[in-house]
């Protein structure tokens, strides 16, 4: 288990109402019920445990207080369940008072079991490409869950993309001034990621063409293709998970186009985004149609190759089969031989031999079919 909550930036006001200069705070998430960060230019103290019930105080000359004089209670923007357990699942549940999908809900592949909204929060569940460096990537059920100013993630593994926002947001906390920030920017994150992906993917890809198209002659050439073969099939592989997240994801941008408590600063970054989804699959449709073309020319090479070992075979079959025919025929045991009492009898038959399968090896030569 491992749970993080972000808070927005503490924006303090001066007494005769105006705004301050500076934010209170420069990061204060709570990781595994310690403070993330703190700020030099106000000392603050955290106190939270890993179920995500967090008070703050704060000592600063400049605090946010309510009209009645009291500290204002603070609301994390995003909550991040990373294999929170079932007590975890329940607390968050009584906090905001919803249902929290399982697991098992978060794999069914239906749009509505994926995309609802549920008495004003938002549940919307994609596939997110993981362990893509690896020779076996996989794509893991992420639930956004966005229910009044808070975004709650729920995931069980942990992608690239949420380890880079999470030091963008501890760098940068203004990235985490409220919950739409949040989302968006993690989809952006992700968008970015399958992006480089692809990209690479697509280098691999030319390779792996010089590869297959390499000169016999050529010594770095795979002769027998079978690392070509793996490569092929693990971009392959890496291509269509990446499909999959991008479709997920296509999806999540049409559901939330369609939700009207989006702000237009809002929905325009979330236009960049599906378009940037758009182009991205593209691409990678690009891949997946060479992806297929070199498959089919690696096993056409290969074809090539057993055919010309089997010509091989059949030439040498050929050649040979008129020595083999003298032998048997003085190996033969019969009374009356005429070359049987020759003294040059035998050299000559070697000889034969010898000629008979010269002659059809240099006829084959020079017709090309060796």
């Amino acid at each position: 288990m491992d749970t993080n909550e972000f808070f927005a930036p503490l924006r303090a006001t001066a007494d005769d109402g105006n705004s301050a200069d500076a934010a209170v705070a420069d990061n204060v998430g709570v990781e595994n019920g310690e403070p993330a960060a703190t700020t030099a230019q106000a000392p603050a103290k955290i106190t939270a445990n890993a179920l995500g019930k967090t008070t703050s105080t704060a000592t600063s000359n400049a605090t946010a207080t309510k009209q009645d004089g009291g500290k204002a209670d603070r609301t994390p923007v995003w909550i991040d369940l990373l294999s929170p357990t079932p007590d975890e699942i329940h607390d968050i549940e009584e906090r905001f008072g919803i249902e929290v999908p399982t697991r098992e809900e978060m794999q069914e592949i239906e749009l509505s079991s994926r995309l609802y909204d549920e008495e004003g929060a938002l549940f919307m569940t994609v596939s997110v490409l993981t362990r893509a460096t690896t020779d076996a990537p996989q794509t893991t059920a992420v639930t956004f869950i966005l229910v009044k100013k808070t975004l709650i993630t729920l995931r069980y593994a942990d992608p690239v993309p949420f380890k880079t926002f999470i030091r963008r947001v501890k760098r940068s906390p203004s990235l985490a001034n409220s919950a739409e920030a949040v989302l968006f920017g993690l989809l952006e994150q992700i968008v970015d990621r399958l992006a480089d992906l692809m990209e690479q993917t697509a280098t691999d890809l030319e390779n792996l063409s010089n590869q297959v198209f390499a000169s016999p002659e050529d010594i770095a050439s795979d002769q027998d293709h079978r690392e070509t073969l793996r490569q092929i099939g693990r971009t392959g592989n890496l291509s269509g998970k990446a499909k999959d997240s991008l479709l997920n994801l296509h999806r999540l941008g049409l559901f939330l186009s369609t939700q009207t408590r989006l702000k237009k600063d809002a929905k325009a970054r979330l236009k960049v985004i599906s378009r940037d989804i758009v182009s991205i699959t593209e691409h990678a449709n690009f891949i997946a149609n060479k992806v297929t073309f070199l498959l089919d020319a690696t096993l056409g090479m290969i074809s090539l190759e057993q055919n010309n070992i089997i010509k091989i075979f059949s030439v040498a079959a050929a050649a040979f089969l008129p020595p083999t025919l003298i032998a048997s025929i003085y190996g033969m045991n019969f009374e009356f031989m005429p070359e049987l009492g020759w003294e040059f009898g035998y050299p000559v038959a070697i000889g034969l031999m010898i000629l008979s399968a010269v002659l059809p090896l240099w006829y084959f030569k020079r017709k090309g079919w060796l």
